[in-house]
């Protein structure tokens, strides 16, 4: 959702959005254990029960390809976004048979289609650990000895609960590591796909109508789980209420935001817009530029293609309007202006201990600001290759098995050995050719970026052009083969140094250096943590718990109205008609990104063209809400989020409902579609709409 955006527009709008912020409900992203009560009822004259938000949390799901669905039936239904199962159809698409480009319906259960390494999760319990984690952390430990003893407590944590209720058990740091909650999460990793649109209806009006608003999206798609080879019963499933809502209607939305900057100091901030984000955004416009070139060397090559390209256009986006709100003046008065509020109360209270927490962290910034771009190529981006993150995931797993559970990488810990081992094994199809041209593509940028003398570049290249060198690599390895990752995971770390792939020896010859880069930066990471934590003290002193953490992939609760907007002297209506997709269509001939596949067409006069469509509210959300349902006062299905409009880019370090709205898909709409266009009959029935 919110990472897509309409990158040509310029600094001036998030200016404007900034003008009003709403000090409410409305204006967080709220832990399920800690919902807004006083502000909503204040505000809304509603009082969330304890059994309305256990219905909303275990009715909610997390896609581990980062982005949010629900339950909608007692049958293991689930609804999410299909640009969230975008990934998916494309794993589960060849050369014959184009998922994403086609669509599909499963008439019967039988037919619905297995999917490779989607791993769903349902949140359980939350349990506040703060105290735990904090009394490991001696205040006398240096940040690289600090970071190791929270790295052991948390995977002391994790394994416990493990072991104690077979659930997967991930801890949460909140409020930049002020606090941290043991989410417990039940996985459901047999999932089916079972309805998707064609790309040409669920992502209609493409780029240029990304970010932006009226929308025309059928943007769903639906999965089942199972257990034991059956169905999932689920207790928790949304009703969906096909009266839908009406523009003022307050809309609940429960999802996983993936991460916001609103808690940040301003070193931080200036990071963001110095280094950070353009060094990013350098990454991704050329990524984005690569894959349109091979995109068009063949109907295949732009196949294999077209997921990554999509997600890069939408990185593209979303970072331009990053680094657009970033060199905001309105929104950096903002923040400084805050940051001066909270330093003059800890001025005045020392016995909170927040003196010289923000100098910390500024010292801490200007660090990291030497080992970004170096930590970013070697570390992170995996040589924008599957067979190289393989590879690397492959070495370093009987190194890290063989140390204590609480000191090794998080990925190694035994809480994380299953979602780690769905991964490394899966089927997903690996294409050569392509892995190819990535990989000669981040040999090339790594040179230019970090200088072609630079140790690291040297050890890549081997001594060969990037071209020559990529070959050697992606041509020569073994790795793709899952029978052959299966062997290598199996051996002992001296066995794991002989073995002759030449993948496998490029990560071998990066790995101690790589290693200790990525300890340099937790010690820096620690170190502001524990800034942080003190910083948060001075907050809650002087605003209680009126202020949601940052988002983390965790669930929360979105709250707002469903309201139109006014802009360049228009009103917009909060809601579109499905008939409308027609006349847009129409209007652009029919050309590619506005050209409806033949079942909308076909369907053309049966469609009932008044039936509201796409909507948007003053909901606060950001990527990772991608596929959140949207809820009424009494916890029913009324839409499902989608997108942003331009002025939501701001929401990632701000929140304002002047201008800035979420972009939703109506009920009423996709029980129009999956009626008129799609004969869906199976599908109405199970969903069973009141």
């Amino acid at each position: 959702m919110n990472t897509l955006s309409r990158w040509r527009r310029l600094a001036s709008v998030c200016l404007v959005s900034l003008g009003a912020t709403v000090a409410s409900a409305d204006d967080g992203m709220w832990l399920l254990n800690a919902p807004p009560t006083a502000q909503l009822q204040e505000r809304y004259g509603f009082t969330p029960t304890a059994d309305w938000l256990e219905h909303l949390q275990k009715s909610s799901v997390r896609f581990n390809n980062g982005g949010s669905g629900s339950f909608v039936s007692a049958d293991g239904l689930v609804i999410t976004n299909h640009h969230v199962a975008s990934d998916v159809l494309h794993k589960l698409s060849s050369a014959d048979h184009d998922l994403l480009e086609d669509g599909f319906i499963a008439r019967t259960r039988d037919a619905e289609l297995p999917c490779l390494d989607l791993e769903l999760n349902v949140l359980m319990s939350i349990e506040d650990v703060t105290d735990r984690v904090n009394a490991a952390v001696g205040a006398d430990l240096d940040p690289a000895a600090a970071s190791a003893a929270r790295r052991a407590v948390l995977a002391e944590i994790e394994q416990e609960s493990l072991a104690e209720t077979g659930l997967r058990s991930d801890v949460e740091s909140l409020y930049q590591g002020a606090q941290y909650h043991l989410y417990r999460y039940k996985r459901y990793t047999d999932v089916r796909l079972v309805f998707a649109p064609e790309s040409a209806a669920g992502a209609f009006g493409g780029d240029p109508d990304n970010f932006g608003y009226p929308r025309y999206c059928l943007d769903v798609t639906f999965f089942r789980v199972y257990e034991n080879d059956q169905p999932a019963a689920i207790e928790h499933h949304l009703t969906w209420n096909s009266a839908g809502t009406q523009e003022g209607d307050l809309v609940f939305v429960t999802g996983h935001p993936g991460s916001t900057d609103r808690l940040i100091t301003m070193a931080e901030m200036d990071f963001s817009r110095d280094v950070s984000v353009p060094q990013v955004l350098w990454w991704i416009k050329s990524r984005e530029v690569l894959l349109n070139a091979y995109s068009k060397t063949s109907g295949e090559a732009a196949r294999q293609a077209k997921d990554e390209l999509l997600y890069m256009q939408n990185g593209r986006k979303v970072y331009d309007g990053e680094i657009s709100g970033l060199l905001d003046p309105a929104l950096k008065a903002m923040k400084q202006a805050e940051e001066e509020r909270l330093r003059a109360y800890s001025a005045a209270h020392p016995e909170l201990g927040a003196e010289g927490a923000w100098a910390e962290i500024e010292a801490a910034q200007a660090e990291l600001t030497d080992l970004y771009a170096r930590h970013r190529l070697v570390e992170r981006w995996n040589f924008n290759s599957s067979l190289f993150e393989k590879a690397r995931e492959l070495y370093r797993a009987p190194t890290e098995r063989a140390k204590p559970n609480g000191e090794r990488l998080p990925d190694y810990r035994e809480s994380s050995k299953a979602q780690f081992e769905l991964s490394l094994f899966s089927e997903e199809p690996i294409y050569p050719e392509f892995e190819l041209i990535k990989v000669k593509h981040h040999l090339e940028f790594m040179a230019m970026a970090l200088g072609s003398n630079d140790p690291a570049v040297v050890i890549a290249l081997g001594g060969k052009a990037p071209a020559e060198r990529a070959a050697e690599l992606v041509m020569g390895t073994k790795v793709g083969d899952v029978a052959y990752r299966r062997e290598l995971y199996a051996l002992d770390a001296a066995a794991m140094e002989t073995v002759e792939d030449p993948m496998i020896a490029l990560v071998r010859a990066l790995d101690a250096s790589s290693r200790a880069m990525q300890e340099q930066v937790d010690a820096i990471d620690e170190t502001k943590s524990q800034a942080h934590a003190r910083i948060a003290k001075v907050r809650y002193a002087l605003d209680g718990d009126s202020v949601s953490p940052d988002a983390t992939f965790s669930l929360r609760l979105g709250v707002g109205t469903v309201k139109g907007v006014q802009e360049d002297g228009a009103w917009i209506e909060p809601y579109t008609k499905i008939g409308g997709t027609y006349a847009r269509a129409d209007l652009h001939e029919q050309v590619f990104p506005f050209g409806l596949p033949e079942s909308w067409l076909e369907a053309r006069d049966e469609v009932a063209a008044d039936t509201p469509y796409n909507f948007i509210s003053t909901v606060y959300s950001i990527g990772g809400n991608s596929g959140s349902p949207v809820l009424n006062r009494d916890g029913e299905f009324v839409g499902i989020l989608f997108d942003g409009n331009i002025h939501s880019l701001v929401w990632a370090y701000a929140y304002t409902d002047t201008l800035a709205r979420s972009v939703n898909v109506d009920v009423r709409g996709i029980l129009e579609a999956l009626d008129s266009i799609y004969d869906a009959q199976e599908l109405l029935a199970e969903i069973n709409a009141k």
